[in-house]
């Protein structure tokens, strides 16, 4: 996504004076835009670094939370653990660590070496071998294309192709598109759907994460059901425990920062008492509701957490009111649009050739937005 749109509503994601300078900046920059978050907003303070959360269980009050955690003893490797009690707590772990493997027919008999794209760092140990990748998302395309430059063949396997037939990527060589994955077989070929073959040295599975808190008890009432957290109202609050317990950060396919900054807001203010929720019984028939109108479209659970574009801003719209704030500014969502279109358009190369095109004026407004966030203290 461009930088512009994917930065804080408070905080411009602006390029720094020897940082990358790129409209699609890579993770260091990332990292470096939310390192000087933390330091403007003092955020080191309030982070105990190499910490575990081991267990978090709900005490027999109903109204609190004890933490347990494991962390390093001074001067030593051994590992000390401790518990402190909380009136609330707040999930924000993430759910990029957890891989999910895809299930292939005949797998374990194939000699082959599978491996998921979270352990994937530079394409050069796949020199002159046959890659089978998995997954046509942003990491299946990007690590295809990293690895082009060094394998043998690339042969990319989504379940949304839509050809009968393995295609040649323009641009590449050494690049096929396939139908998904039929089996895996014991003389180290991989079949196809749409009936080719190949004789593969590697598997790698970019097909995303599994949502996974390993230290909640059960008494969080919240289950993981096919990536499905349920039930929560809004992606965020289990009705059972609200607002005691809540989750930040679990929608998919989304402009993260932005909306996540809503949820925290509208987390915070529920639990400072500037906002209410509803009661328990209607928060569950909103779940309710929810769930039906996913089924109704024929939406899996596994999708449940995965907002379309629309969804997503019209989701962004309501944590707004909700918090008595504006949402996302709508150049951002214009430039969303355009940057989802000339991604389609020019996969290959969109990132260093995009511009803004015709929108020039949302680049001027963004700026414009940017140079008075930074008159301000």
């Amino acid at each position: 996504l461009p930088r512009e749109c994917m930065g804080f509503l408070d905080f411009p994601f602006v390029a720094g004076p020897d940082g990358d300078t790129r409209r699609f900046p890579g993770h260091a920059e990332v990292l470096r835009y939310l390192q000087s978050f933390a330091r403007r907003f003092d955020l080191d303070g309030l982070v105990r670094l190499e910490t575990e959360v081991v267990r978090v269980s709900r005490e027999t009050s109903g109204t609190s939370w004890r933490v347990r955690y494991s962390r390093k003893a001074s001067g030593s490797e051994k590992r000390e653990t401790d518990e402190e009690v909380f009136d609330a707590v707040v999930i924000c772990n993430g759910h990029y660590s957890q891989p999910h493997f895809a299930d292939v027919a005949g797998v374990d008999a194939w000699p082959g070496k599978q491996l998921h794209s979270t352990s994937y760092r530079v394409p050069e140990p796949f020199h002159g071998q046959v890659v089978v990748v998995i997954g046509c998302g942003p990491s299946g395309t990007d690590i295809s294309r990293d690895i082009a430059g060094v394998a043998k063949e690339v042969h990319l396997a989504s379940r949304w192709s839509l050809s009968a037939t393995s295609e040649k990527l323009p641009g590449h060589a050494n690049m096929w598109f396939h139908s998904e994955i039929d089996r895996a077989q014991e003389d180290g070929s991989v079949v196809f759907h749409d009936g080719s073959r190949v004789k593969a040295d590697v598997i790698m599975h970019c097909t995303g994460y599994k949502y996974n808190f390993p230290f909640l008890t059960n008494d969080a009432t919240v289950s993981v059901d096919d990536n499905c957290v349920d039930p929560l109202y809004k992606h965020v609050f289990p009705p059972q425990v609200a607002p005691r317990l809540s989750f930040i950060g679990l929608p998919l396919k989304v402009v993260p920062f932005p909306l996540f900054e809503l949820q925290s807001h509208w987390v915070a203010g529920v639990l400072s008492g500037r906002f209410k929720l509803p009661s328990k019984d209607e928060m569950v028939r909103d779940v309710t509701a929810f769930h039906s109108r996913l089924a109704a479209r024929g939406w899996p659970r596994r999708y449940t957490h995965r907002l379309r574009d629309r969804e997503q801003f019209e989701n962004e719209d309501w944590l707004a009111e909700q918090c008595r704030r504006g949402g996302p500014e709508g150049w951002r969502r214009e430039m969303f649009d355009a940057a989802m279109q000339v991604m389609v358009e020019r996969p290959e190369n969109y990132r260093d050739e995009w511009d803004g095109g015709d929108y020039d004026h949302l680049l001027a407004q963004a700026n414009r937005d940017f140079a008075a966030h930074c008159q301000r203290p």
